[in-house]
């Protein structure tokens, strides 16, 4: 999507598609993939047209760009800026991975590589829908419903000048079935898609393999320019300097932002594109600052040596009683959970469907909520979010409430038992110990996970935790999956079908990082990607929701409400859990 939607969603975050990481504080861009669900430019063409009518037979085209912008400008009521100029300083407490686009898929990085790089498709900063604020200025489907043309942006060029046309697309879209580069994009991709070609330099058409909901999140398109990937190997990218920042004349984006610089663990530093062909922002600079933790950027916050700063829950109200700073508190699409690896490979402690459901009613997540959370947050049911039109909690049909009896009987249902004496459940010899990796730098996932592991001793069950840098962590689960039970964040993406983490192809490609598989979940996913009624499409979520929900591949603890402290100099700044549209932001002096 458009590289200008910077978003603050609070303690979790995606890698995208959907993507997991640890609970912690960033912003991150609206890229392709986080769309909204049933919206009508995910319909087939015959579903809608622009005045609402169905057009059977004909092809039908998208709002334009200045439509559109006209439209979201008035909305959201954006202001000109009385004072342009000045520096947006943001904050986090990891650094970024990578700056290159394919290659991305941790939420910082992609925070960076969507304000340096535009997608072929934007995103509705309203409600997260596929719109014409990427590349494409409006795009057609065909009256078969799998033909999408889109239609470039002509002044649209990269920022060394270059013009941006058709080539680039086309070389993007052919690097993603390479399978030296390793994107985590390119499953979902290469399943959806059939065909792509260039029309003209500023025409490029694009063939589903069949009428599909969730096309357009599929089609993950940031595109990047040929002239100056193409003549590395593939398998060479992540180590190269446009990738590494390490040489910033080969960072070269499309986006409303130029790369300046990147101080590996201290900040990031990017600057206006004054020849941008959208909306150029309204600052000069923006620079997200790297804080060893929550801690340091709760106090860089108070002593107005940042702007904005995800909060810690019980830094709420201290920054709320601060002149000078206000808090935007707003539901998101992210939640906390834990995964325990179902690969009797890595581990067989976890192969037992009752040992998985018995950790869970081991918890107190009311107490989790109201206590630690300090009622930011939702006891979840099932796996669907609050904003999700497929949130149906009353139709949950197994609910995990705290029970530690319960959770003991399961777990000798399973034949673990204390046969020791010592506390902890044994089976063949074996004491139920493993280790919880999870992410560093919050106090309050530190209080989390002690909870957790006393919870868990009370029903028998020695947990040993083990705090770890986000790219170590992302290291483990990803590469060799060689863990037993990881705790970290995750954000559906707005078609909330989450074949992405559960399904049985999404192993090695995906976000099935626990090697679970139900071909009934699949096949339920399946039909959901193909019904366009969204009601209907909601019964099948459901019942797929219920399905993982019974199996408990992962457990949910939470759905996220998102806390962002603000300085009241920043004019144009709506938080919320579709994104913020830096490019309008704008510095009171």
């Amino acid at each position: 999507m458009a590289s200008n939607r910077r978003e603050g969603i609070g303690f979790q975050e995606e890698i995208m598609r959907c993507r997991c990481n640890a609970p912690r504080s960033t912003r991150r861009t609206l890229l392709a993939g986080a769309m909204a669900a049933g919206a009508g430019l995910m319909l087939p063409r015959a579903m809608f047209a622009q005045d609402g009518t169905p057009v059977a037979g004909q092809p039908i085209r998208t709002q334009t760009r200045e439509e559109l912008m006209r439209e979201i400008e008035q909305e959201e009521g954006y202001t000109a800026a009385e004072t342009p100029g000045g520096t947006f300083v943001d904050s986090n407490v990891n650094d970024i991975q990578t700056i290159h686009p394919l290659i991305a898929d941790d939420a910082d990085s992609l925070s960076v590589v969507g304000m340096l790089y535009d997608s072929l498709v934007g995103g509705d900063i309203r409600t997260g829908q596929p719109a014409p604020l990427g590349l494409a200025d409006q795009w057609e489907i065909a009256p078969d419903d799998r033909t999408y043309t889109f239609f470039l942006n002509k002044d649209a060029k990269w920022h060394d000048g270059t013009p941006i046309t058709a080539a680039d697309v086309q070389f993007t879209f052919d690097s993603l079935k390479d399978p030296d580069l390793g994107s985590s994009y390119s499953q979902s991709f290469l399943e959806s898609t059939e065909s792509w070609r260039i029309i003209d330099d500023h025409t490029f058409e694009v063939v589903a393999k069949e009428p599909l909901v969730t096309f357009l999140y599929d089609m993950f398109a940031i595109v990047i320019p040929k002239h100056i990937w193409e003549s590395v190997p593939v398998k060479d990218w992540r180590t190269d300097g446009g990738a590494t920042g390490q040489d910033p004349a080969r960072v070269v984006g499309s986006g409303s932002f130029k790369f300046q610089e990147w101080k590996q663990g201290e900040s990031i530093t990017l600057v206006r594109n004054d020849d941008y062909y959208g909306k150029a922002p309204y600052i000069d600079s923006y620079v997200i600052r790297i804080w060893p933790d929550q801690t340091a950027v709760l106090n860089g916050l108070l002593n107005a040596e940042i702007d904005v700063a995800t909060l810690q829950p019980a830094d709420v109200e201290t920054v709320k009683g601060t002149e000078g700073l206000l808090v935007a508190t707003y539901p998101t699409r992210s939640f906390t959970y834990y995964m325990t690896n179902m690969d009797p490979a890595k581990t067989e402690l976890f192969v037992d469907t009752p040992v998985r459901q018995a950790l869970l009613h081991g918890l107190d997540r009311e107490s989790i909520v109201n206590n630690i959370w300090l009622g930011f947050a939702e006891v979840a049911r099932g796996t669907q979010p609050v904003i999700s039109y497929a949130y149906a909690p009353d139709q949950i049909t197994t609910v995990y409430n705290y029970d530690p009896e319960k959770a003991k009987a399961l777990l000798a249902e399973a034949g673990w038992t204390d046969t020791n004496g010592d506390g902890i459940v044994d089976k063949d010899g074996t004491p139920f110990s493993f280790e919880m990796i999870y992410g560093s730098g919050s106090p309050t996932v530190d209080q989390l996970v002690a909870y957790m592991q006393d919870a868990w001793k009370a029903i028998g069950v020695e947990m040993k935790p083990r705090a770890m840098e986000f790219s170590a962590l992302v290291e483990v689960i990803t590469g060799d999956h060689n863990f037993d039970v990881a705790m970290l964040a995750f954000s559906w993406d707005a078609s909330f079908i989450q074949d992405a983490m559960f399904g049985c192809n999404q192993y090695e490609g995906g976000f099935n990082m626990v090697k679970y598989c139900n071909p009934k979940v699949d096949e339920l996913n399946a039909k959901a990607k193909r019904t366009f009624d969204r009601d209907e499409r909601a019964k099948l979520i459901i019942e797929a929701t219920n399905l993982v929900n019974d199996d408990l591949p992962v457990a949910v603890l939470h759905f996220s409400k998102a806390n962002v402290g603000f300085s009241d100099r920043l004019q144009n700044f709506k938080p919320s859990a579709w994104g913020v549209d830096t490019n309008y932001v704008w510095i009171k002096q």
